[in-house]
């Protein structure tokens, strides 16, 4: 709302500003601070009411939105629930219909065989479909993970957009959205730049991001996200070099033929003691992150956050489902590895806590997060569990006295 109605000192008028892209909570998050007919608000429509009645009209007239980026969406039903949202509140607040555009995630695995009804239902209002590599991996588990033949194998080595499951989604998204005239985008390169622009490192980054956002070039993407701004002036050099105009509608892809096995064939691989233990450490962080108030930290040069919390921990949950073995030795991954390798990790992640408060919000954190990965049934979304588990509010409580104590 600052933004737009130009309440930040030193920042241009909203018609000149790089353009806003709100993104509306999931389905599966209620506003904790507002009850409708005695009911908690869904997070969505909370989030999405509040920016459309404060700042949709004054977007809309400079030609600046308002635009959406929608998560979590699983069938066209969702989109069609959208769509009538939309149409409702352009009517309440005097809009034209299609002033409103959401760019919808394809990051299920039940969305990727739903495109084109996606699409169609909001027809309207859609600015095309998004790629996103870690929910949509996760989502395997979510749906299938109770079935070892959808095992996944370590993200760290096995899980990338030139993955055969992986590349077959992103050929048909694109596919399914140029035919129909409409932008498709990839994920986020969370890649975090060093420091030094002249060293071998920053090289090594920018090229390591640089070859796999040319495989998306390649595949026809009209965008994609970067995490770190500089890798924005790179990556737009590389879309000019390798692309004609300000998009690849033209491209087809009438060379795709994507069936529903190249969707769900997992890709081969294993699990070592490194990515088990890699898995544990962003799970905690991220629990730890979000018991601070925070929704990503950083962690070993990349940018962490939901996303990626949610492959972790899923690999953990379905690891000692299945008993995976370890690659290192005769081991199987189990309840009592996970929580004496949580305990190692503890040790390694200690030299980030500056005070005793933050020692206890870690070792919480801990708690949650092996609660989550050895419960029998898979908890469905970490950030819905962490907004309703009693560890987590009790915690959370404890976290705001101590923060106005503080303010005090």
């Amino acid at each position: 709302m600052k933004a737009v109605h130009g309440h930040f000192p030193n920042v241009p008028h909203i018609s000149q500003t790089p353009v806003l892209m709100v993104r509306p909570r999931a389905w599966n998050m209620v506003e904790n601070n507002l009850m409708v007919e005695g009911k908690q608000a869904p997070g969505p429509l909370f989030d999405f009411g509040l920016v459309m009645f404060h700042c949709g009209k004054m977007l809309y007239e400079n030609k600046s939105g308002p635009f959406l980026y929608l998560s979590k969406v699983e069938s066209h039903l969702e989109a069609r629930l959208w769509n009538k949202i939309f149409v409702w509140t352009q009517q309440k607040l005097g809009l034209p219909l299609g002033s409103i555009k959401a760019t919808v995630l394809i990051e299920s695995v039940v969305a990727a065989f739903e495109m084109d009804e996606i699409l169609y239902e909001l027809r309207d209002h859609s600015a095309g479909l998004n790629c996103g590599m870690w929910d949509y991996s996760a989502s395997f588990v979510n749906k299938f993970g109770h079935r070892r033949t959808f095992l996944l194998p370590d993200r760290t080595r096995y899980i990338n957009m030139e993955k055969h499951f992986l590349h077959s989604y992103m050929n048909l998204l694109v596919q399914t959205c140029h035919q129909r005239g409409a932008l498709a985008t990839a994920g986020m390169a969370a890649l975090l730049l060093p420091h030094e622009p002249h060293s071998d490192s920053y090289r090594t980054a920018v090229a390591t991001v640089s070859r796999l956002k040319l495989l998306e070039i390649r595949a026809g993407v009209d965008g994609f996200l970067v995490f770190d701004l500089g890798l924005i002036e790179p990556m737009q050099k590389l879309f000019e070099l390798h692309t004609e105009g300000d998009n690849q509608l033209c491209q087809l892809r009438r060379d795709v033929s994507v069936t529903a096995e190249d969707l769900v064939t997992m890709p081969p691989g294993g699990v070592n003691l490194h990515s088990l233990k890699y898995n544990i450490a962003v799970g905690v962080l991220f629990v730890n992150a979000w018991l601070s108030g925070h929704g990503l930290f950083f962690y070993k040069g990349n940018v962490e956050d939901s996303a990626t919390a949610e492959i972790s921990r899923s690999h953990v949950w379905q690891w000692i489902r299945h008993q995976a073995p370890l690659q290192d030795d005769s081991r199987v991954v189990s309840r009592r590895l996970v929580t004496d390798l949580t305990e190692e990790v503890m040790v390694e992640l200690s030299v980030l806590c500056h005070s005793v408060r933050d020692k206890q919000r870690l070792h919480t954190a801990a708690d949650i997060f092996l609660e989550v990965v050895q419960k029998r049934d898979f908890p469905e979304f970490i950030t819905t569990y962490l907004s309703q588990n009693h560890t987590f509010l009790s915690s959370q409580r404890t976290v705001d006295k101590h923060q106005h104590r503080s303010n005090l």
